[in-house]
């Protein structure tokens, strides 16, 4: 099977970002809400995101901010609240997801915009949306510079909002068809989470039965 190889020190910026967000997917979508320090709502989605530890718990978000190395509404929020909030996106709320993508001034409150309920957070005081089937409360634990105009946000994650017809509370299990997430794909497009398997990692004992058995 032949693949072609492509050397990132000898392609641009716009070039190993294509091949980027066209290789790693599905990329889960964080619909991010803040406030800032005026009491300004402000609410972006980011795909550069996922979890990356529950010991503490912690999740990552990579933003891109102006090329001036000015910060965008929520990179600036998140460094001086110290607080936002994560949304997973279902398939009824990617068109006013779309809409808070739009690129508004910081004038515009995209939460209206969009048409989105918010209530006010519990432990942080970013609002949350309502129609999110989930949202993760989270502070903000490190910022890491990884370029002029791009950083790597860690959030602690301290609150989960998860909507009570997608989890059984009573044994921490959440149903993911019920979930309904979407995820971000290669140029405009986006896949649904809906078409799912199983696979269970065998322990080492098992593997080295189903070898001795296929060998017989």
């Amino acid at each position: 099977m032949e693949h072609t190889h492509f050397d990132f020190g000898a392609l641009n910026e716009r070039e190993r970002y294509k091949l980027l967000i066209g290789t790693v997917i599905p990329r889960p979508i964080a619909l991010i809400t803040t406030l800032g320090t005026d009491g300004k709502a402000n609410a972006g989605p980011f795909s550069f995101f996922n979890v990356l530890t529950h010991d503490p718990a912690i999740i990552a978000v990579g933003v891109e901010n102006y090329a001036d190395m000015r910060f965008k509404d929520t990179a600036r929020n998140i460094r001086e609240t110290g607080e936002f909030t994560v949304h997973i996106v279902d398939q009824a709320l990617v068109d006013q997801m779309e809409i808070c993508a739009i690129k508004f001034g910081p004038e515009i409150d995209e939460l209206a915009e969009a048409g989105l309920e918010t209530v006010p957070g519990h432990a942080v005081r970013s609002p949350r949306i309502l129609a999110a089937p989930a949202a993760l409360e989270c502070k903000r634990y490190m910022t890491l510079e990884v370029g002029k105009a791009r950083e790597i946000i860690l959030g602690e994650v301290v609150g989960l909002y998860v909507r009570s017809s997608a989890v059984d509370a009573s044994k921490l299990h959440i149903d993911q068809h019920a979930m309904d997430a979407v995820g971000r794909l290669g140029g405009h497009s986006y896949t649904r989470t809906q078409d799912q398997f199983e696979i269970k990692t065998q322990a080492p004992e098992q593997w080295a039965e189903g070898k001795k058995i296929a060998a017989q």
